[in-house]
């Protein structure tokens, strides 16, 4: 690390849990976070403000009236350009030393085969059932870890999985893919603006935990929000071993 480095971060190099160690896998490390909206935003500036060094964002879709009040990576002006354009905007502002890719695409099967591997973390902040499990199938293929978090109403979700770890589930073992669930979405159900800060910031700490190798990540545990009670409920999610995607043939 240089001088501004080192001064830029230091509130990290004070902890002694993280220190100069962990601040340089910081800086070494490459997040990829598939989703640029409600969950993706705050995901990428706290990710690109501790100093990650690489982020690469996923997302097709372009900015809306209707995103901002939620989706803070975002602006008036930059309606109509695409999610990832207005984001990586965001970023260099916040920090110009963090390099950022952007694929403006959906994240389908093939891409996430290119990509995950490359990634250190992955970071799902997507809001369907069908991307999630896809970005769930490759990231036990290439066993590299994956945070993944839901927002809708005033409720939140948010789990660590990794496969890595032998003990640890994947998404599929708590949500299995050929269970019916009813696909809902914010446009339709609405969202409270700061559950989706509040899950996402949560989303990028136990990222640097993975990423920095320090503390307990959330494996094998579900963690859920209710911002009406402002209420965390915490749930054990042992790994599945009959699971189509991750259990034991």
């Amino acid at each position: 690390m240089n001088d501004d480095q080192l001064l830029r971060y230091s509130r990290h190099i004070l902890l002694d849990e993280v220190g100069i160690e962990a601040q340089q896998r910081f800086l070494d490390a490459h997040a990829l976070i598939v989703g640029a909206g409600g969950l993706g935003s705050p995901v990428a500036m706290y990710l690109a403000a501790a100093g990650v060094g690489r982020l690469t964002l996923v997302d097709e879709d372009t900015v809306d009236l209707t995103n901002l009040q939620r989706q803070i990576a975002h602006t008036t002006q930059t309606i109509g350009e695409r999610k990832v354009d207005s984001a990586r905007a965001t970023l260099a502002r916040l920090n110009p030393q963090t390099q950022v890719a952007t694929v403006a695409q959906r994240a389908d099967a093939a891409l996430l085969d290119t990509l995950v591997p490359t990634a250190t973390v992955v970071l799902d902040c997507t809001d369907n059932f069908v991307t999630r499990h896809a970005i769930n199938r490759a990231c036990v293929a290439h066993r590299v870890p994956l945070v993944s978090g839901s927002a809708l109403r005033f409720d939140g979700q948010l789990a660590t999985f990794d496969a890595r770890d032998a003990g640890s589930p994947c998404y599929a073992c708590i949500f299995p893919p050929d269970d019916a669930f009813e696909e809902v979405a914010c446009s339709t159900m609405g969202v409270l603006a700061p559950v989706v800060g509040i899950i996402g910031s949560m989303q990028a700490t136990e990222a640097l935990k993975v990423i920095g190798a320090f503390g307990t990540p959330l494996v094998g545990r579900l963690l859920m929000f209710d911002a009406l009670s402002m209420r965390w409920d915490s749930f054990a999610a042992p790994r599945q071993t009959t699971c189509p995607v991750c259990g034991k043939p």
